[in-house]
């Protein structure tokens, strides 16, 4: 292995940060109808030491670099990717995709209203009067604003699992490009059901029973048209 060294980078870090001010009075504005008032809350240096560091690039500091593989593994892996089974036509691609955005914007606008969250008002968009009004990109990202300031209490979340709902967020936005972005290239069965898979979590993480029900009936209906599709001979895939 081959090593290199890089000039090391000063650090500073601040002990606290100051929470939501006192001086709001309704706690709905906070998105918080229970939880409120001022807080301190302690951060730890050396977590806000990496969060600092991260702005820099990394790969300038010491680093290394891996034994090249032979030239047999190269081979292998470049060799012709398997077949992986695509049953469902562009057009029930398309459907389900845009079932599951149009069933996750609901369940957003379902947890929003319920426990009276903000939501920004824009000069270049309406007031938000029902579930389509906002896409489920605008939905996530009002999501991820409210998850980073704080402003959503552990309680209202399964398991209150605050740090996980960002990362369950991220996992569903590929719905809203795959079914918005037409041109794009067929996905194969286990992309598609994946995809549900990752509503379905979404639905759970923002405790919406109804939700989850629908989106596992639509898993469960969409895997079977796939095996009914790998069972039909002579079907093209």
């Amino acid at each position: 292995m081959r090593y290199s060294t890089g000039a090391p980078t000063a650090i500073h870090s601040s002990h606290w940060l100051q929470g939501p001010s006192s001086s709001a009075t309704d706690p709905r504005a906070l998105g918080e109808p229970i939880l409120g008032g001022s807080r301190k809350i302690p951060v730890n240096n050396s977590s806000v030491g990496s969060r600092m560091s991260s702005n820099r690039d990394v790969f300038d500091g010491p680093h290394q670099f891996l034994d090249r593989p032979s030239s047999e593994l190269i081979a292998t892996q470049e060799r012709d990717l398997p077949h992986v089974p695509t049953n469902l036509l562009v057009q029930e691609q398309d459907q389900v995709l845009s079932q599951v955005n149009d069933r996750l914007s609901q369940c957003a606008f379902d947890f929003f209203s319920k426990y009276q969250f903000p939501i920004p008002l824009e000069k270049d968009k309406r007031p938000v009067q029902v579930p389509s009004d906002r896409e489920w990109t605008e939905w996530v990202f009002l999501l991820k604003r409210l998850a980073t300031k704080r402003r959503i209490p552990a309680r209202v979340l399964y398991n209150g699992q605050i740090k996980q709902l960002i990362t369950v967020l991220e996992n569903s936005l590929e719905m809203r490009h795959a079914a918005k972005h037409q041109s794009r290239p067929l996905k194969d069965d286990r992309n598609v059901l994946q995809l549900i898979s990752a509503g379905l979590q979404v639905a759970k993480i923002l405790k919406d029973a109804p939700c989850m029900e629908y989106m596992d009936s639509l898993y469960l209906h969409t895997e079977r048209l796939i095996q009914t599709r790998k069972a039909t001979p002579g079907y093209l895939r």
